[in-house]
């Protein structure tokens, strides 16, 4: 399937590069973000060009991890393994499946609803 995600065992794990839990808030992800944007930001290594394509890679992998699990949408389809930025043949795919997993959401918030209406 082209819109793997998580469990992905060509690269890590976009929590890993990140250094967060799977469980991890909007404001651990931002905050984790920022501390490793900083620490790999290429500009740091201009002069050490021995360590400056490290840190482009690294820099670039940060970027990535953050622009998916920042995006309620893309994480909650990175986390059931649907989701890869590499493969753009899968977009309607992608958003049927984001449509599904939208609407399996609704359907357990109102059991949840129903279950403490009838408690």
């Amino acid at each position: 399937m082209a819109c793997e995600g998580g469990g992905s065992n060509v690269r890590s794990s976009y929590y890993t590069i990140l250094g967060i839990r799977k469980d991890a808030s909007v404001s651990d992800i931002r905050t984790a973000y920022r501390k490793l944007a900083m620490k790999w930001h290429p500009d740091r290594y201009a002069r050490n060009p021995g360590v400056a394509g490290e840190a482009k890679r690294r820099f670039q992998q940060i970027q990535e991890a953050y622009s998916v699990l920042n995006d309620e949408n893309k994480r909650s389809m990175y986390d059931v393994g649907l989701y890869d930025p590499h493969e753009d043949d899968d977009d309607d795919f992608c958003d049927f499946m984001q449509e599904m997993i939208s609407m399996m959401n609704n359907v357990k918030d109102a059991l949840k609803k129903d279950l403490l209406n009838n408690v």
